[in-house]
């Protein structure tokens, strides 16, 4: 049974191995130095915003997501736990509030881009590079309401 709760400062240390264990898994088209980037911006970033955990029945953190202004700008499940429903549950949390979510996805994610697309999402656009202006390809998504 999965509980969705707030984030505290004594969950970082396994948010972010969340993080990291899951940009490995789902991220192999990031480039070396691209990828330490990121974690280096994720490290400093992920501690100062409320995070939506995911925990198991022991509370540990299985994954969490960062929503702003009703864009999930982040979703994040440990790999060793895909697929068994925490993220479409995570979802389905952020819609309670935020009925016309939205969010963006790596194009060189297709695993991502189907789970978005399986639990309702809709493509809305296209974006040549990231938030941060890298050459990595965004895919903008709409909840169907």
């Amino acid at each position: 049974m999965i509980e969705i709760r707030m984030s505290t400062s004594q969950d970082m240390p396994r948010v972010l191995d969340i993080w990291r264990r899951a940009v490995d898994a789902t991220h192999d088209f990031l480039a070396p130095a691209d990828r330490a980037a990121i974690e280096a911006e994720v490290s400093t970033f992920l501690p100062q915003v409320s995070l939506l955990l995911a925990v198991d029945a022991s509370g540990v953190p299985q994954g969490f997501m960062f929503l702003h202004e009703g864009h999930l700008e982040a979703l994040f499940i440990d790999p060793d736990h895909h697929g068994q429903g925490i993220g479409k549950a995570l979802i389905e949390r952020a819609l309670v509030e935020h009925p016309n979510l939205t969010t963006d996805v790596n194009e060189q994610n297709p695993r991502a881009l189907g789970f978005y697309e399986r639990v309702g999402f809709e493509r809305t656009g296209r974006s040549a590079l990231d938030g941060q202006g890298r050459a990595y390809p965004l895919i903008h998504l709409r909840y169907r309401s």
